[in-house]
């Protein structure tokens, strides 16, 4: 197991924040004590312009330089630039593996999945999952498949993927809740599986697992993973009902796909991250949780 982080996406923080550094640090440390997955660690170097790019524009890049912040929720740091960079550099290094069919994980931040053609937003700056869609094709891998189980729909993932040939994305989220997009399929290409608000854990693995069958259905040649742990039950910023079983099942089910896969990080704020991204990859690994 391949796992990509580095010390300073921890660099900066906003007082109160929910995106906050201690979602990586705290996971460094759980993932470092732990001797059940034997797990390499990787560091990332940032994106080049060459390949950023092709996402996003040159204008776009210009609003990270100014200072001013960009929404309520997403603060300007005079690093966010730099940082952002090197999150979608780890997206690109965890491509790289995945192709050579290594199971891989990006522990990074700032995450992605709501950044899009025009607007950081949602804790976003640039679109990693989006990025490595683009390079992955690029490369000439044939059908490339985001699946994002973040509790917030990838509005900004779906916005760069929607019609996009060789591309299909494939969300499940709580709806309504933030950004409040993501209630049903987009163009021919992009399928949203919405669940409501206080649904029960049977009712989402059951959509869960719907959306799974459809993304297998789809034959992927590659599977970009948005992963949030946002759905978790006692997560602060939405009203869905996973627990760690459920991640580790999700990553059980990923791994039966066959698919070489490659996982970011996007959200997930309560204390319970660290277990949780551990169950994920316990699952990813093909290792049973501990009863």
């Amino acid at each position: 197991m391949y796992v990509i982080t580095d010390d300073r996406c921890t660099g900066y923080e906003s007082h109160g924040h929910p995106e906050r550094p201690e979602r990586i640090t705290a996971t460094v440390a759980r993932l470092r004590a732990q001797t059940e997955l034997d797990i390499t660690w990787l560091t990332p170097e940032p994106i080049p312009d060459e390949i950023l790019l092709r996402t996003h524009s040159a204008a776009y890049l210009g609003r990270l330089r100014a200072a001013r912040d960009f929404d309520a929720d997403t603060p300007w740091f005079p690093q966010i630039e730099s940082v952002a960079r090197l999150s979608a550099g780890a997206a690109l290094l965890a491509l790289e593996h995945a192709r050579a069919g290594q199971p891989v994980f990006s522990l990074m931040r700032p995450p992605g999945h709501h950044a899009t053609h025009q607007h950081p937003m949602g804790f976003c700056y640039l679109n990693n999952a989006a990025i490595a869609t683009h390079q992955a094709r690029q490369q000439g891998v044939g059908r490339v498949a985001v699946f994002d189980f973040d509790v917030h729909h990838g509005n900004g993932t779906e916005e760069f993927l929607r019609d996009l040939p060789g591309t299909g994305f494939f969300s499940v989220h709580e709806y309504p809740c933030y950004p409040g997009t993501g209630a049903a399929r987009a163009g021919t290409n992009c399928f949203n599986y919405p669940v409501a608000p206080h649904s029960s854990r049977e009712i989402y693995r059951a959509v869960l697992g719907e959306a799974l069958d459809d993304l297998c259905a789809f034959r992927p040649d590659l599977i970009v993973v948005s992963a949030g742990f946002d759905a978790y039950a006692h997560d602060p910023l939405a009203n869905s009902p996973l627990l760690g079983k459920d991640f580790h099942w999700l990553g059980l089910e990923l791994r039966r796909s066959g698919a070489p896969m490659l996982s970011l990080l996007e959200g997930g704020y309560s204390n319970a991250l660290p277990e949780l991204i551990f169950a994920y990859l316990k699952g990813l690994a093909g290792r049973q949780l501990a009863s």
